[in-house]
């Protein structure tokens, strides 16, 4: 079977997260939405479909066509949204997705979840299109797996759900990938890592270490509540807290004193001070004290010294985010919900943010007081001296200094990407901030 991971029209709805990846590259925990999807299904290739805008800067390798290998025996089309965990949605895709089956449609509400196309159903061009769409599939059976899927979230719709999942993906991805990474009984022993003897490991048993993970003296893992994963040559440094269920990713590096709880952190990303239920995707800094929390913060974002975000209402009420897509805002159905940052953006030292606010990409926020409740991409500036637009040289030429920082190369696509952004959101930041 061939899996094709494809994005709908609303996957704008989860901006600015997915303004420099396709939604099927965002991170859930260990493993991102493509990476579960691969995982539980185990086809014999992969397929992958985006938008134009995003095609070329995927995490996958997995190559683009419309299509389906010679001797395939069925293409599965699946929305990119859709988060592949053990259940009746998933059981019901994978019994129908088999040989001798109709083509059929998968609706969770009036979404395309799924699609099972048999050899003899595939229309040339499928793939050639933006957006996948339901009446472009030859199907003569259609599935509403509403009813199984009620009081369980497979569709990701916005940045919040992706923070509503965290917790059970960080269970659901060690569980998965026992056959990658060691269970440990004992951390003390475990061989090329360096752990000291002072290092406190409660339930250790549901503690693992990759190969050259560094552990400091009077460091606390706490896997009472679920498991811990560091990742190769992550290091944990003298006297910080982590309590699981955690993933720290390779090359982590987890700073002096820092208490750490219900959170993943992506490859290569430096954290320090308070952080909780909250997703670094990779190469991001928070290395400072101050607070993150209920917040999902891309990659190549930076947060100055005791930046802190709110994540509780005063009158403990639902949080409302902004959503660039629908020009609106809308209650997130979260009483916890902090800070949503997009790729490249910054924020300088003593910085505050609201409860639910939304950074674009490439934005550049400083200064005293709370910035607004959502900057579009490529803005820049300080509560106290307003809001203009980043230029887009100089937005550019950071971009191409912060990735070589980390060996990694500042591509054309990288470059066209970017420029085509600030082209498409020169009207909203006109709007919103006053200037092109």
């Amino acid at each position: 079977m061939t899996l094709c991971l494809f994005e709908d029209a609303a996957v704008a709805h989860l901006r600015p997260l997915v303004e420099t990846r396709p939604v099927w590259d965002l991170r859930l925990a260990l493993r991102t939405i493509r990476e579960t999807a691969v995982d539980a299904l185990q086809p014999d290739r992969v397929v992958l479909h985006s938008r134009s805008s995003v095609r070329s800067l995927s995490s996958a390798t997995a190559p683009r066509s419309a299509a389906t290998p010679p001797g395939d025996d069925g293409l599965l089309l699946l929305n990119g949204r859709f988060v592949a965990r053990d259940g009746p949605v998933l059981d019901r895709v994978r019994r129908d997705a088999a040989a001798g089956t109709p083509p059929t449609a998968f609706r969770i509400g009036d979404t395309l979840a799924a699609a099972w196309l048999p050899p003899d159903a595939q229309p040339d061009g499928l793939l050639d299109r933006e957006a996948v769409t339901e009446d472009a599939l030859p199907v003569d059976t259609v599935v509403d797996l509403s009813a199984d899927a009620e009081g369980s979230v497979c569709l990701v719709d916005g940045p919040a759900t992706l923070l509503d999942l965290l917790p059970g993906a960080l269970h659901r991805d060690v569980s998965a990938r026992q056959g990658r990474y060691n269970i440990l009984d004992d951390i003390y022993s475990r061989r090329n890592t360096d752990v000291h003897e002072s290092v406190v490991a409660i339930h250790p048993e549901n503690i693992v270490l990759e190969e050259g993970v560094s552990i400091r003296p009077g460091a606390i893992l706490n896997a009472s509540d679920g498991p811990i994963v560091i990742d190769r040559r992550a290091s944990i440094a003298e006297q910080a807290v982590v309590r699981g269920p955690c993933y720290v990713g390779p090359r982590c590096q987890i700073k002096v004193g820092a208490n750490i709880h219900t959170s993943a952190f992506g490859t290569y990303c430096k954290v320090g001070g308070e952080v909780h239920d909250s997703i670094l995707h990779a190469f991001s800094n928070k290395a400072h004290a101050g607070f993150l929390g209920h917040s999902y913060i891309g990659q190549w974002c930076n947060l100055g010294a005791d930046t802190n975000t709110s994540n509780l209402k005063n009158d403990y009420g639902e949080v409302r985010l902004y959503d660039p897509a629908a020009e609106a805002s809308a209650g997130s159905g979260r009483q916890f919900m902090g800070l949503v940052m997009g790729d490249h953006s910054k924020c300088g030292i003593n910085t505050m943010f609201n409860t639910g606010t939304v950074i674009g990409t490439c934005c550049n926020v400083y200064g005293g007081g709370f910035p607004p409740r959502y900057l579009p991409p490529f803005s820049w500036g300080s509560p106290e001296q307003g809001f203009t637009t980043y230029r887009l040289d100089k937005a550019l030429e950071v971009a191409e200094h912060v990735l070589g920082r980390r060996d990694r190369a500042f591509t054309d696509a990288h470059r066209q990407n970017l420029t085509d952004l600030f082209e498409q959101t020169r009207t909203e930041r006109e709007e919103l901030l006053g200037g092109g």
